[in-house]
């Protein structure tokens, strides 16, 4: 076994922000190409999106989605660069996309177009079945599970890190579950500024409307291994189309495949695009192992070095 496996790990919806990846796309000519080549692909003007939108206009699912996986497949451009690969991919939600592409399974310009693609079709599920997201902490995970089990019409949507559950579905039954959480002892719960019950039954138009945009893509066989947070498992190219058009209205069970990560020898959990929800996340997970984000140069030049050194 290598002692020491790096894993990139590709953030979701809500780690948006702006400005994202404009120093380093400004400095390294592979990672504007990326956005050009993305812009052409999925007709939205991503540069400009990327290092110049306003957070009202970046909260569109439509928007955000293409914009925040070409924020971070440019940074994936600078770390390739320099090169710096990964042993291990893995992406939250949507960050699945960008894990693909990593992998090899998709160019970045095919990937950013899907994506376009998948934020359109989620927006229009969430006009059509209006719903809500929300965030309960401080409970342990089977607690909030048998809080859904118990309240029709409510889903766990992200199992984020333990005692961090994402809880998904019709508003009244979101509030509900809310309320019990708190009275079961959550430390606190807190709505999503999302506009649709995401990763629940609510969204199954959204995937029937992804689907044949699905189906026409060619998947690669993964050249870094994929942990997919559908199944937390390693998953092989055959099955990558299916499990991209299940996860729209399954839970992302990041917790279990960052666990299975560490378990595979992965000792370095990169994050790959804007903020750092993921690393702070992956800290939850596992305290022996680090993470650290990589969303702007100076945090390029800094892994660069400490990779050197290790």
């Amino acid at each position: 076994m290598n002692g020491h496996k790096i894993a990139f790990c590709f953030p979701g919806q809500g780690s948006a922000e702006p400005g994202m990846a404009r120093d380093v796309a400004e400095a390294v000519p592979e990672a504007m190409e990326v956005l050009r080549a993305g812009s052409e692909a999925c007709g939205l003007d991503l540069e400009r999106l990327c290092f110049e939108a306003t957070p009202d206009e970046l909260v569109e699912t439509e928007v955000q989605q293409p914009a925040l996986v070409a924020a971070s497949l440019a940074l994936l451009a600078a770390l390739r660069a320099r090169g710096i690969e990964p042993d291990y991919v893995v992406g939250h939600s949507v960050g699945e996309y960008a894990a693909l592409s990593a992998a090899g399974s998709i160019e970045a310009a095919v990937t950013i177009a899907l994506v376009r693609e998948r934020g359109l079709a989620m927006a229009e599920a969430a006009k059509q079945h209006p719903g809500s997201m929300a965030a309960i902490l401080g409970l342990p995970d089977e607690v909030v599970e048998t809080l859904c089990r118990r309240i029709l019409g409510v889903w766990p949507a992200n199992y984020n890190c333990p005692g961090q559950v994402v809880v998904s579905g019709a508003d009244p039954a979101v509030d509900e579950c809310c309320s019990e959480a708190e009275l079961e002892g959550a430390r606190r719960t807190v709505k999503l500024k999302v506009s649709g019950a995401f990763h629940s039954p609510l969204v199954a138009r959204a995937a029937d409307r992804l689907r044949p945009a699905i189906e026409r893509v060619r998947f690669a066989e993964p050249v870094a291994p994929f942990m997919s947070t559908v199944t937390a498992k390693v998953e092989p190219a055959q099955r990558l189309g299916t499990l991209l058009v299940d996860q729209l209205t399954a839970p992302v069970k990041f917790t279990q495949a960052a666990s299975e990560l560490a378990r595979e020898g992965v000792r370095t959990f990169v994050e790959v695009g804007p903020g750092n929800v993921l690393s702070g996340l992956v800290k939850r997970i596992d305290r022996s192992v680090k993470a650290v984000s990589v969303n702007s140069l100076a945090a390029l030049e800094k892994l660069e070095e400490t990779l050197s050194t290790a």
